[in-house]
């Protein structure tokens, strides 16, 4: 089995932000969410750990990986279901390769590939950051 340590390879970055990009979505940070008054008040009124996790990958770096992913789905869906599955569901890369019937090899392949692509999209927020 793979352990997953992108730093110190080509698009290492991009892939460490994809990776943190799916903690970030399985927990629902970057979804709206309604709290009625009275959970509010009972939430404050009791002391409960806290449930916020740090995350080393702001709100706005997460909606632009977001967006480039969905981009990515469109242009060629394949690709970004594999880029989705394997960094947005954290499937291991023999369940997704699997999945489409192809070999682990080959979607290692697309995921690279994939990978480079939304390495492209995001570019450009490299110089603003």
């Amino acid at each position: 089995m793979m352990i997953r340590k992108p730093a110190g390879r080509p698009l290492g970055d991009t892939e460490y932000l994809l990776e943190q990009w799916g903690w970030w979505r399985m927990d629902g940070v970057g979804m709206p969410s309604y709290t009625s008054p009275t959970l509010a008040l009972m939430r404050q009124a009791t002391a409960y750990p806290s449930s916020c996790k740090s995350y080393c990958i702001t709100d706005e770096w997460a909606t632009a990986i977001d967006r480039a992913v969905a981009r990515l789905a469109l242009r060629d869906q394949q690709m970004g279901d594999v880029i989705w599955l394997y960094f947005g569901a954290k499937w291991p890369m023999l369940r997704v390769g699997k999945y489409y019937g192809i070999s682990e090899g080959k979607a290692r392949e697309l995921v690279r590939a994939g990978v480079a692509w939304i390495d492209c999209a995001v570019c450009p927020m490299y110089s603003v950051a």
